[in-house]
């Protein structure tokens, strides 16, 4: 196809999504306006979404969750709750949820806003599902060290990289491994004038978005080599539920773990954490319940995004756990 029909057919497509989406003309209207089929019209349709042309977001209506965001408020004494509807599908589940999170970014980013990135799948499909750009004088900055194995998807580097586009803004990165082989050699590479920089800057941050793991031989630190699937099942014997961005695993209750993988990731800590004024954790897996529970119960998070069923289970688990307790 030459270079000249290839850009007839893009003009032809943008105006056909245009005349259906903006328009609310039918297939059969645009068909006949265009002296084409109905049948070309629709597979044209179709290729614009397949190009990305069309980018269509179907946004839920705040009623459909409002309860039971209130009910989560209340019950952790949180800012905001941000529940998006259950999908059966990983990565349509995962983009539901970053796009509840793009949208809050967008409302509360301002010129100066500096934003402390975390590391995960979660927090890399914010930058994927922020639309509504605008520019803005704001910073991203790496709240975790890099890993090579993550790829580039899951590294707040990239993930920084990206929103900072999106935006307009600027990206720093945290010029060290996420983790280390042991406490004393984080405690010195906390010591280091660029690493202690851009972490002291994170530290300021207004919004901080990290995600929250689970404890399964499938989770991203045993598939990135981090940790062994025998260190997993032994930190889940020891009453480990999950994590905070990679590192500061928690207990059912919030507590730290007494497990041997602990201190070993470079980053900001829960007590970091706890002076930013809006920490988002986001964690669409249903396999993640008990740990976003132990995270709430840590009282450093202010925005919760997830989903519909990981929801209803948080607060299941809550009211079990605390009945048990008394």
């Amino acid at each position: 196809m030459s270079e000249r029909v290839e850009s007839a057919e893009v003009a032809l497509m943008t105006e056909i999504a245009s005349l259906y989406y903006v328009e609310g003309e039918t297939q059969e209207a645009i068909a006949n306006r265009l002296g084409i089929s109905r049948v070309k019209a629709g597979r044209l349709l179709k290729r614009a979404h397949a190009e990305g042309i069309v980018d269509v977001r179907v946004r839920q209506h705040p009623a459909v969750s409002a309860e039971i965001e209130q009910a989560l408020i209340r019950r952790f004494g949180i800012k905001r709750a941000l529940i998006a509807l259950d999908n059966t599908e990983p990565d349509v589940q995962r983009s539901g949820v970053a796009s509840l999170v793009a949208d809050h970014l967008s409302r509360e980013l301002h010129d100066g806003s500096i934003v402390a990135v975390g590391m995960g799948r979660n927090v890399g499909s914010v930058a994927d599902n922020v639309f509504e750009q605008g520019e803005r004088k704001c910073s991203f900055v790496c709240a975790i060290g890099g890993s090579l194995r993550a790829g580039e998807y899951m590294n707040p580097d990239h993930i920084c990289r990206r929103l900072a586009m999106k935006y307009g803004g600027e990206s720093e990165t945290l010029y060290a491994p996420a983790l280390v082989q042991n406490p004393a050699l984080r405690d010195s590479m906390y010591e280091n004038p660029t690493v202690r920089q851009t972490l002291d800057r994170a530290r300021r941050a207004d919004i901080a978005m990290i995600g929250v793991g689970d404890l399964s031989e499938d989770s991203n630190m045993v598939r990135m080599g981090w940790f062994t699937p025998q260190e997993i099942a032994e930190a889940r014997l020891s009453g480990t539920v999950g994590d905070m961005m990679g590192y500061d695993f928690i207990d059912m209750h919030g507590r730290p773990s007494e497990t041997p993988m602990q201190g070993r990731v470079i980053g900001l800590t829960i007590t970091d954490l706890a002076r930013i004024p809006d920490v988002v954790a986001i964690a669409s897996e249903n396999t993640k319940a008990a740990g976003i529970l132990g995270a709430l119960r840590t009282g450093v998070i202010d925005t919760l995004a997830t989903s519909v069923t990981n929801a209803h289970t948080i607060l299941r688990l809550d009211e079990a756990t605390t009945s048990t307790a008394s």
